[in-house]
């Protein structure tokens, strides 16, 4: 899913709109100057982003050096040494602020994923993130969610139908949206979204592979899953909080998805010191 191609892109657009025509306050350092530095951790979480740093940093001078102490779903403490640096000063300086707003993000998302994983890890429930992602920044998120110990949702609205109560009244029913959606694109999952009981049996009834559940209670998602009896996936979704979290995964459900995984993430405390 994230490829080195798209980490290089997304970083070369990250600089380009942070650098523009030049870091006017680097060049206050004289372009020989050498310098060593240090990104480190002030709280614990889960790395990652470490091939965005380091491309940052190769972007802006090749001859930038990093020695990562740890890597990607790592689980770091407070205080840690992330990485060594050594390089033209200029470069990182220059090179700072991208490369830590990449791992502040993406460290922020994984050490989410992988609270609220270790919160339900007594139960087989699988954990997904959703669509609610920072624009551009799907892939790299969804690669973080996986780094702290979830899973992904669809990517987008191509790999995967999910219909929804809109796309089923336009289209008839739950029936007609369901038949419809497997003579548009055969090989693709389909996914339906009911309210209720009643559309439930009809979703299992029309073939769906997965059923999301939406805002069910918890005695309406353990009558689903008895029910159901393995028939399709069940997704619960909606009203998904860290209080409500483990009631939700004990109900038997296959799947919960979770838009705080990506929508609501605190960016991890990083810093990078320079000698």
């Amino acid at each position: 899913m994230m490829t080195a191609t798209h980490i290089s892109q997304l970083v070369s657009e990250a600089l380009a709109e942070d650098v523009g025509a030049g870091d006017i306050t680097a060049q206050l350092v004289d372009p020989g100057v050498q310098a060593n530095g240090s990104i480190i951790t002030r709280e614990a979480g889960i790395l990652c982003g470490v091939a965005f740093a380091t491309e940052t940093f190769r972007q802006i001078a090749p001859t930038c050096h990093i020695n990562w102490h740890l890597q990607d779903g790592d689980a770091i403490a407070a205080g840690a040494t992330l990485c060594d640096l050594s390089g033209p000063a200029r470069a990182l300086l220059t090179g700072e602020r991208t490369a830590l707003n990449f791992l502040q993000l993406l460290s922020g998302t994984a050490t989410t994923a992988s609270h609220y994983a270790a919160r339900v890890a007594h139960t087989g429930v699988k954990l997904l993130d959703t669509r609610k992602t920072i624009p551009g920044l799907r892939l790299a998120q969804k690669y973080a969610v996986k780094c702290g110990g979830c899973h992904n949702h669809r990517i987008g609205l191509f790999d995967a139908f999910l219909i929804k109560e809109n796309h089923i009244a336009a289209a008839g029913g739950v029936g007609e949206a369901i038949a419809a959606a497997r003579q548009v694109a055969p090989d693709k999952p389909v996914e339906i979204e009911v309210e209720t009981g009643a559309e439930l049996e009809l979703a299992l009834a029309a073939g769906a592979d997965r059923i999301m559940l939406d805002n069910f209670s918890l005695e309406a998602l353990r009558d689903a899953v008895a029910h159901s009896a393995g028939r399709a996936e069940l997704e619960a979704s909606g009203n998904v909080t860290d209080d409500t979290l483990v009631a939700i995964a004990e109900t038997g459900v296959d799947l919960i998805s979770i838009g705080a995984l990506t929508k609501h993430v605190k960016a991890l405390d990083l810093s990078m010191r320079m000698d």
